[in-house]
């Protein structure tokens, strides 16, 4: 198995779990003499077969991540890290400078004049660098993810 396709599945067995908690507080209780839509116990055994499913993947891709090497050196943990960091930056970059220019206008001489404290261009030039390394780096991890193969 690639680990693209390892990704996919992790992918699908985590948004099955995240609706296991609704399937099962929505089987919880039932008014007396009824009967729930779903069986709590089977729900449950459910959850527990694919918590046990995602933990031996989650463990695969890890070993896996961790020996995968890039052309330049750099181990696939590490490019999983710096794209998380990058994500991070870019979103908190992107929030700060929406913020900085959002300048309110004056209608009115004596109104409170408002400016940015930061050189919003020149700080969107380096946002921009950033998601474009960004892209870049994703697609150099999805290549990596469809060339390896699995143990």
């Amino acid at each position: 198995m690639k680990l693209a396709e390892a990704l996919q599945i992790r992918a699908d067995l985590q948004k099955r779990i995240a609706q296991m908690p609704m399937r099962l507080n929505n089987n919880a209780k039932v008014q007396e003499g009824s009967s729930p839509s779903e069986n709590p116990q089977e729900l449950l055994d459910e959850l527990n077969r694919l918590l046990e499913q995602l933990e031996q993947l989650v463990v695969k891709i890890n070993i896996a991540n961790s020996r995968v090497v890039a052309d330049d050196g750099t181990t696939m943990t590490a490019l999983i890290a710096r794209r998380d960091t990058l994500k991070r930056h870019i979103d908190i970059m992107r929030g700060f400078l929406d913020a900085a220019s959002d300048l309110t206008p004056r209608h009115t001489l004596t109104e409170i004049r408002v400016i940015s404290t930061v050189n919003v261009a020149e700080l969107r030039k380096k946002c921009d660098a950033l998601s474009k390394e960004l892209r870049e780096l994703e697609i150099k991890i999805q290549s990596l993810n469809w060339t390896l193969e699995m143990d």
